[in-house]
């Protein structure tokens, strides 16, 4: 039985890419972590609505943007194992990569295009800084403006990732794969023909419960396989094959839990006729 690539795959960030989430790096900062990380895991559980604690959160913390700024670092500090060279062998298969966050525009751009992702493919979500605050006379001082509002839109509510996938593919055909930990993730599976759950660095109930595929390693690696298919081995380029390689390991190992038994059975199929 065939398995057909997926030529569009979309990445959550925060707790995807990255083992950490980038509001409660900024809560840890001003003492406020406990209390953050209550309502952000409420949201990604889906038993609060993002829309709902969005703005109550970054006006609780109130970072200045040289705050915002430093997310970048911790991102690339705790990038999943083989996230970046997942990214690399996706686009020299000729897969299309996005990455699609609710965390804030500017970590999590810099972030993407430091593992690979063109700029124009990553939609995260923009804030405005107070331009009195800090010495708000002082040019050079502009990293200490605090943080005003942010920008609604689709990534500030728990049910707007489907219309950002739609935006980005257009009119451009081919199937499409998301992969992500949380519930606005999940939501989003409308919009492509396979989600896949991240449970690497945290394993959300629901999440786990209704994604047709989930991946249970911190690894990334089993994804290379599930998105280009398993006779890709014999076409994937040489340095990346110990990486495919990991990957049909993990998943032969167990750490890929398939919800769906006609997907599995046509997966495992396609597993030993490569």
């Amino acid at each position: 039985m065939r398995w057909p690539p997926y030529k569009h795959i979309f990445f959550d960030c925060d707790s995807t890419l990255t083992a950490v989430e980038g509001i409660d790096i900024l809560a840890e900062m001003v003492g406020k972590k406990w209390r953050i990380e209550v309502l952000t895991n409420a949201a990604m559980d889906g038993k609060l609505d993002l829309e709902e604690i969005y703005d109550k959160r970054l006006r609780a913390i109130r970072p200045t943007q040289e705050q915002i700024h430093q997310i970048r670092n911790d991102y690339k500090k705790h990038a999943v194992e083989d996230a970046k060279d997942l990214i690399a062998a996706l686009h020299a298969m000729g897969h299309e990569v996005y990455i699609i966050s609710g965390g804030l525009l500017d970590p999590v751009q810099e972030f993407g295009t430091y593992l690979g992702v063109s700029k124009e493919r990553i939609r995260a979500v923009g804030v405005a800084y107070d331009q009195l605050s800090g010495d708000w006379w002082d040019t050079d001082d502009a990293q200490h403006r605090r943080y005003m509002h942010f920008h609604e839109g689709a990534l500030t509510i728990s049910d707007g990732k489907a219309q950002i996938v739609k935006e980005l593919m257009g009119d451009d055909s081919g199937r499409a794969l998301l992969i992500g930990d949380g519930n606005s993730d999940l939501l989003a599976s409308r919009a492509v023909d396979l989600f896949v759950g991240y449970g690497g660095v945290v394993a959300r109930d629901r999440v786990q419960k209704e994604s047709r595929v989930f991946i249970h390693s911190r690894s990334l690696a089993p994804l290379l396989p599930i998105a280009a298919g398993p006779a890709a081995i014999r076409t994937v380029p040489a340095e990346y094959k110990k990486l495919f390689d990991k990957g049909l390991h993990l998943i032969e190992q167990g750490e890929i839990t398939f919800k769906d038994e006609r997907l599995n059975e046509k997966f495992r199929s396609a597993l030993d006729a490569r």
